[in-house]
């Protein structure tokens, strides 16, 4: 769950307007903006997900934030930094992946993966 907070966290921040105004209940307090496209975790293992960004990677309709297993193996940013840029691409190991893009095209890349739970 710590790795799909930190590549939503990146979504946020890189798709522009992705998150909706905020909500004011009926007692008129504020909650702030969630994401109108929605939010679905799925469950995947490490292969697949890299399967899955090699699929979306070259679509420019499909934004891919990632979340390597070097980012959890290190404690300090700049640690994370150098481990990724010593290792290759083919070599990195996904803990997850975030994508937003047309629905169709999603639903392609991710084929029928289950809800996590």
């Amino acid at each position: 769950m710590n790795a799909a907070i930190c590549v939503a966290a990146a979504t946020a921040v890189d798709v522009q307007r992705l998150l909706g105004g905020a909500a004011t209940d009926g007692d008129g307090q504020s909650h702030p903006g969630l994401p109108w496209a929605g939010c679905t975790v799925l469950a995947a293992d490490r292969e697949t997900l890299k399967g899955i960004m090699a699929k979306a990677k070259d679509r420019p309709d499909v934004y891919v934030a990632d979340m390597p297993e070097a980012a959890q193996a290190t404690r300090v940013y700049d640690e994370y930094l150098a481990v990724m840029a010593s290792t290759p691409a083919v070599d990195i190991a996904p803990l997850a992946v975030s994508m937003v893009g047309p629905r169709n095209r999603i639903d392609r890349i991710v084929g029928r993966l289950p809800l996590l739970s």
